[in-house]
Parts: C-alpha cells; sequence; structure tokens
C-alpha cells in the first residue's frame, strides 16, 4: 500500500483506552486513523478529510453516533462514506436503527480487535478503494 493509496478512518469514541487500542490495530494495518472524542468531532473530521469509512461509538457526548451518522449521509459530499457502528448497546432496536440510518456494519462492545480489522478491511474492499 503506498501512501497515496492509504486509506483514512475517523474513528468516533470517548473511550480515551478503546480509541487507542483500535487507532494502534489500524494503523498497524498501514490505515491513516483521525480520531474525535465527541460526535461533533467527528463529524467535523469527517466534513474536513472526508474519509474513506467512518467508525462510529453510539453513545458519545455532544452528538450520540446516531445523529452523527444521519449528518454523514444526508450530505451528498460524504453519503458514500461507509460507517461502522461501534457500541455497548445490543439491543436489536439499535441495531436495526443504525442500519436504516445507512451502516455498513454494527460491532458490539466488547470487541476483538481482530474481528474489527476484518470488518475494517471487509468495508473498505466494499468500497472498492
Amino acid at each position: 500500500m503506498t501512501l497515496e493509496d492509504k486509506s483514512v478512518i475517523v474513528l468516533a469514541e470517548d473511550d480515551p483506552q478503546i480509541a487507542s487500542l483500535v487507532r494502534y490495530r489500524l494503523e498497524k494495518m498501514g490505515y491513516s486513523v483521525h480520531v474525535g472524542e465527541d460526535g461533533q468531532q467527528a463529524l467535523d473530521l469527517v466534513m474536513s478529510v472526508r474519509p474513506d469509512l467512518v467508525v462510529l461509538d453510539v453513545m458519545m457526548p455532544v452528538m450520540n453516533g446516531f445523529q452523527v451518522l444521519r449528518a454523514i449521509k444526508e450530505s451528498p459530499d460524504t453519503k458514500h462514506i461507509p460507517a461502522i457502528m461501534l457500541t455497548a448497546r445490543e439491543m436489536e432496536d439499535d441495531m436495526l436503527k443504525g442500519f436504516d440510518l445507512g451502516a455498513a456494519d454494527y460491532i458490539t462492545k466488547p470487541f476483538s480487535p481482530a474481528e474489527l480489522a476484518a470488518r475494517v478491511k471487509a468495508a473498505l474492499n466494499n468500497g472498492h478503494k
């Protein structure tokens, strides 16, 4: 993977330990990762860097992951960006809401970093990056 092909990922996660773990794993795979600590920061990053993928925690301060996903999917400039929801909420209604809003995948915490990495890779491959 050359620098020009390096996929860019925005990670929205308010838990510093989880954000660090996920960032480390994804950067080790060769991705460029930008971290937003709340929903508004994540949305601002998405709008400015136009990533290839977004990984969104659902329960975040300022804006929750569903609100961020809705904003991404409503913008003509970002609606094509796939999003993986990452959350401690295992309720089927939450999963369905995420998919209804346009999420490409949904992973519940606790999660395996290897599984997340595989799902990120699959989502990016589906986007033909």
